[in-house]
């Protein structure tokens, strides 16, 4: 909880920035000096208190009460190595253009491909998930020229979109009541032949749901797919010790896929964008091979330009997560691994009261830290109405949800008494990614409480009562 006088923002880490500065100037100590505009000018400072005014039309993200989206704050350490890396602004294509950022970059990429047990691999960070995944299927098209892209009807719609781009055929596959990936539909299509490669999303991006990995990699056996895992939002959980059994095993598997996409600006205390891609097998290097009219490849090392889609990529992105694996390293039982549990423990608390307080219905118990639920109500129509209600009143009380349209078949309509009269309802739901978010429970649920007031009480009532006259 906020402390009395103690500001939002965090600002301590700025005192530092200066001996940071200092400490990389000497690198360069044997430069002649140059005539360089003084700043900040007044005009300068001007403009920069306009964008701060404008910048407070936001969602306080930073905030436990902001639980809407995924957006998790940066650490300290990665908000500072980006500045740094900021006043010489290094371009992690061509080795010339980022010496230093493309080495951290090869290092901590490394690192992330070891956290799923790769000892050999090829990957390099992008500038986020769509862009990750786009390389991963991109990759697909090209060992598997022409065939079908299969990913399930929960997975990000990203997906779709990019096999548009990449001009190869998609389609979804149904999920379970769980939002995972429903085995029989895969492997009924799968019987009819011509897919090449299968997503596997590791943290749906609506419910957290993790798809059978076990199961879909015995599929894989049988019917020669390549299997490609969408872990942007939940590959970092590879490393938290308290997942349910059946989820765990899916992460013990994935280091069995063939391609993987993290997000460090997830779960990985990065800015904004940060993905990663990593494949199992260095050789799919060769289809990024390319002649280029250039002659700025001064050096005859590996440079990152050559194994990636994009060219010019931020080197500070690069920097900021070296520094922060560097700090808290990608282990079990380590202090960031301990940041995840919280999450899931603050997920499931929040779960455990949502069940047992008669107001809401939700879905299955989390599998990550991201939550769902419904208000309780005579139809899904009305519940969909006071989902949104409850959405409008708890933002007034600083608690910002979100609203997701989610199959029916995620909750118990039955079991809550709750009459079908759609295919849909809308679900509130929660992302519980920040490690604050563990001892903020007791606030959310006490404004979701009141949000979910005596007025909505009596709707339900009332629809219930109406239920039985009819």
């Amino acid at each position: 909880m906020k402390t009395k006088n103690s500001p939002l923002l965090e600002r301590d880490s700025i005192k530092a920035l200066k001996r940071l500065l200092d400490t990389l100037e000497k690198g360069f100590g044997g430069l002649p000096s140059f005539k360089r505009a003084k700043m900040p000018s007044p005009e300068t400072e001007r403009v920069l208190v306009e964008a701060a005014k404008r910048l407070r039309d936001n969602f306080p993200y930073f905030h436990p009460l902001y639980a809407g989206q995924m957006l998790k704050p940066p650490h300290p350490a990665a908000r500072l190595a980006y500045a740094l890396a900021m006043w010489i602004n290094p371009n992690n294509h061509a080795l010339d253009g980022g010496r230093a950022s493309s080495a951290m970059e090869k290092e901590a990429v490394a690192q992330i491909a070891a956290m799923v047990g790769w000892k050999s691999h090829l990957g390099h960070l992008t500038g986020g998930g769509t862009m990750a995944n786009l390389e991963a299927l991109w990759i697909g098209g090209r060992i598997n020229p022409g065939k079908t892209i299969l990913a399930s009807d929960q997975a990000h719609y990203t997906h779709r979109r990019i096999t548009g781009v990449l001009g190869l055929p998609f389609e979804s596959v149904a999920t379970d009541h769980r939002g995972r990936i429903s085995l029989e539909s895969l492997e009924s299509r799968l019987k009819r032949g011509g897919v090449g490669t299968v997503v596997a999303t590791v943290g749906t991006t609506a419910t957290g749901a993790v798809d059978p990995l076990p199961e879909i990699l015995a599929l894989r056996e049988r019917y020669g797919f390549r299997l490609h895992a969408d872990a942007a939002y939940g590959g970092y959980f590879v490393l938290a010790g308290n997942l349910a059994p059946d989820t765990s095993k899916s992460f013990e598997r994935l280091s069995e896929a063939d391609s993987i996409v993290i997000d460090p600006h997830k779960h990985g205390l990065q800015p904004y964008g940060c993905g990663c891609i990593i494949f199992r097998d260095p050789g799919v290097g060769k289809f990024y091979k390319h002649d280029s009219p250039y002659t700025y490849f001064s050096s005859n090392e590996l440079h990152l330009g050559e194994i990636s889609l994009e060219c010019s990529r931020a080197g500070a992105s690069a920097v900021a997560l070296w520094a922060t694996q560097r700090l808290l390293p990608l282990r079990r039982k380590g202090a960031f691994s301990r940041m995840l549990e919280a999450s899931r423990s603050a997920a499931l608390a929040l779960h455990g009261k949502m069940h047992s307080g008669g107001l809401f219905i939700t879905s299955t118990p989390p599998e990550l830290d991201i939550l769902v639920w419904i208000p309780a109500a005579g139809t899904v129509s009305e519940s969909s109405s006071l989902s949104r209600s409850v959405f409008d009143r708890a933002a007034k009380h600083n608690l910002h949800l979100a609203l997701a349209e989610l199959p029916t078949k995620f909750f118990d309509l039955a079991g809550a008494g709750i009459m079908r009269d759609g295919e849909t309802v809308t679900a509130l739901r929660s992302v519980l990614m920040k490690p604050e978010h563990r001892d903020w429970v007791d606030e959310i649920w006490r404004i979701l409480e009141i949000s979910a007031n005596k007025e909505s009480r009596g709707k339900v009532k009332q629809s219930k009562q109406s239920g039985r006259t009819n």
